[in-house]
C-alpha cells in the first residue's frame, strides 16, 4: 500500500496479534445444556475433554475444543433469543462420509436443512441445527 502523497510504502506496526495462529476453542453459549449434551455427545459422537462445571463442558476435536458453556461464566451476555443461530459452525470430512453423516443425522431423527449438495464451489455440504438452533454443517472438498 503506498501512501496517496508520496511513493514509499506505509509502514504498519508489527502488531502482537500477528502472533496468532490458529482458533484453539470455539464456545457456543446454550439456552439448554441438557439437549445440547445429548446432541454433541449421543449424536455427533464428540468425545468429552472434561466438564468443568454444569455449566461448561468441552469437547475435543483433533487438536480444537468446543465448549458448550451458559452465558455468564465469561460474560453477562442474555442468550440468543429462541429462533435466532447464535454461529455457525462447520466440519471436515471426506467426501463419502458427508452422506454417512447425513444417514446417521437422520438415523437420529435430525431434520436436515438441506440434503447432501455438490456446491459450486467445490464442496460437498449437509446443513443441519443443533437442538438451540444453531447452523451445522457438515463438509468436504470435492
Amino acid at each position: 500500500m503506498k501512501d496517496e502523497m508520496t511513493t514509499e510504502p506505509i509502514q504498519r506496526s508489527r502488531s502482537p496479534f500477528r502472533a496468532i495462529r490458529a482458533i484453539d476453542y470455539t464456545v457456543i453459549f446454550v439456552r439448554d445444556m441438557a439437549a445440547m449434551r445429548r446432541f454433541y455427545e449421543d449424536v455427533l459422537a464428540f468425545p468429552l475433554l472434561r466438564e468443568l462445571s454444569p455449566n461448561w463442558i468441552e469437547y475435543g476435536l483433533g487438536p480444537n475444543t468446543l465448549a458448550l458453556a451458559r452465558p455468564g461464566r465469561t460474560a453477562t451476555d442474555a442468550p440468543t433469543p429462541a429462533g435466532s443461530a447464535a454461529l455457525q459452525l462447520a466440519f471436515k470430512v471426506s467426501a463419502a462420509e458427508v452422506d454417512a453423516c447425513a444417514d446417521e443425522l437422520a438415523r437420529h431423527g435430525v431434520a436436515l436443512l438441506s440434503p447432501p449438495t455438490n456446491q459450486s464451489f467445490g464442496h460437498r455440504t449437509l446443513f443441519f441445527r443443533d437442538p438451540d438452533g444453531n447452523l451445522l454443517e457438515i463438509y468436504a472438498e470435492i
